[in-house]
């Protein structure tokens, strides 16, 4: 008898004795653990060893004008670090302290894989919650604890939020211009780039630089020298007859947006809203400041345009009332403004159950990494509805690697494992950031327009 007879004899009757015990006998115990180890267990079933985090620091950068914040988190594992964006353009140097002072204290030595129990953790230690400056330090936590999260898994984040639904990310971009021709000129222009949604605006938000008149309040020497006008008859006259304009000169094809950006009175808004209807707008985005959201009800009685909302809100609760009530259509979330993907993922969910679409807020003043981060979550949001573009110049692309792309008005993530963006610090420290914003817009009296 040859050896190999003996062993498959001594095989044989090993799975005989008794069943159960022999099948035991083969899968557990050293000589068991031994085999495995032998033979080598597979990745998905080896432990991942905890690692912890070191230090959370804040980088500021602003190489496209516009205060960026990133939150670096640093571990235990060599190389391995997450970067997430914590940009609060407007009150950026308190960003700053916020993070490198309190929020490295709370986390230096947590396991960097406890996400959710972290998030909460750091939303409720300073007791008094919400607020863009505590929100938007938590923003980039919660991001870079993705980032590493999807480091660790070899997985790009939209694989850890579900997987794709979809192969790119259609977005809009903006048209602009002082005039109805202007602005179709310019429709005309990003139509011929691929993109299908555009949002038309006449001058700034609220038509401000379209007219030359000069308001009463600049004469009187009131306000500050910087301060822009708005003349709101003008803009709620001029916004249907930008509509027309467009969709004469453009189609029926493109889809149309426009920004209100809570800049005038309740009923008037929604008495010029009523009269876009015919023009068949994709969304209008902002129509009432948070001090004035119980005039959605009347809104929703009195027209059916889509509405987008929330970019201004600081909490996910204030969205509940509004979804169940189903007065938004879009889900206009700025994602640092609401504390990161963590809780941007929780209020999408919800909004599914209400056909409620998702629109990310994302301007320039966003960070590379929270645009990936926007992305990835649009890449795996069965209810996504529309992304805001974006475009970065040389210097930010210096700066950042492995930012979104745009091509034929969709936008792609960098296909590697996390968010998919890094920074190069040394070329982020040539561009400082600055503590000057100014967003005060005021009546021909002088009176403050809210945003």
């Amino acid at each position: 008898m040859n050896s190999k007879d003996l062993s498959r004899r001594d095989t044989m009757k090993m799975l005989g004795l008794g069943g159960s015990a022999g099948l035991l006998g083969l899968f557990s115990g050293p000589a068991a653990a031994q085999a495995r180890e032998a033979q080598g267990t597979p990745s998905y079933a080896r432990a991942m060893k905890p690692v912890k985090i070191t230090k959370v620091r804040a980088i500021a950068t602003a190489p496209q004008g516009s205060n960026l914040i990133v939150v670096k988190v640093e571990t235990s594992e060599p190389g391995l670090y997450g970067l997430g964006c914590a940009t609060f353009t407007q009150r950026a140097e308190v960003v700053l302290v916020a993070i490198n002072t309190y929020l490295n204290e709370f986390c230096v030595g947590k396991d960097v894989d406890n996400i959710e129990d972290m998030w909460h953790g750091a939303y409720v230690s300073s007791y008094w919650r919400n607020g863009p400056v505590l929100n938007n330090a938590l923003s980039g936590l919660d991001q870079a604890l993705w980032d590493i999260k999807g480091k660790r898994a070899g997985m790009p984040l939209y694989q850890l939020l579900g997987g794709k639904v979809r192969f790119a990310i259609p977005c809009y971009t903006h048209a602009n211009g002082n005039s109805p021709e202007a602005v179709v000129d310019s429709v005309k222009s990003i139509q011929e780039r691929g993109f299908k949604f555009i949002r038309i605006q006449q001058g700034g938000y609220g038509a401000v630089g379209s007219t030359a008149q000069q308001p009463d309040f600049k004469a009187a020497n009131f306000g500050g020298p910087t301060d822009n006008y708005m003349n709101e008859n003008v803009y709620l006259k001029a916004i249907p007859e930008l509509f027309a304009a467009v969709r004469k000169a453009c189609g029926e094809e493109v889809e149309l947006l426009h920004d209100i950006h809570e800049r005038v009175q309740p009923m008037n808004a929604i008495n010029m809203i009523k009269k876009l209807e015919e023009y068949r707008p994709f969304f209008i985005e902002d129509p009432f400041s948070p001090e004035n959201m119980k005039w959605f009800k009347q809104l929703r009685m009195n027209t059916s345009v889509p509405i987008a909302m929330g970019e201004l809100f600081n909490n996910i609760n204030e969205f509940v009332e509004p979804m169940v009530n189903l007065w938004f259509d879009f889900i206009r979330i700025h994602v640092s403004q609401i504390g990161g993907v963590t809780p941007a993922m929780k209020v999408a969910r919800l909004g599914e159950w209400f056909n409620i679409k998702t629109a990310w807020h994302g301007p320039g003043d966003v960070s590379p990494v929270g645009h990936s981060a926007h992305a990835h979550m649009d890449l795996a949001i069965w209810n996504f509805g529309i992304q805001e573009a974006v475009q970065f110049n040389d210097k930010m692309l210096e700066v950042f690697s492995g930012c979104p792309t745009m091509k034929n008005g969709y936008m792609s993530v960098n296909e590697v494992p996390g968010i998919g963006v890094d920074i190069n610090e040394k070329e982020a420290a040539k561009y400082p950031i600055s503590t000057k914003s100014n967003w005060q817009v005021r009546k021909f009296d002088g009176t403050l327009i809210r945003p």
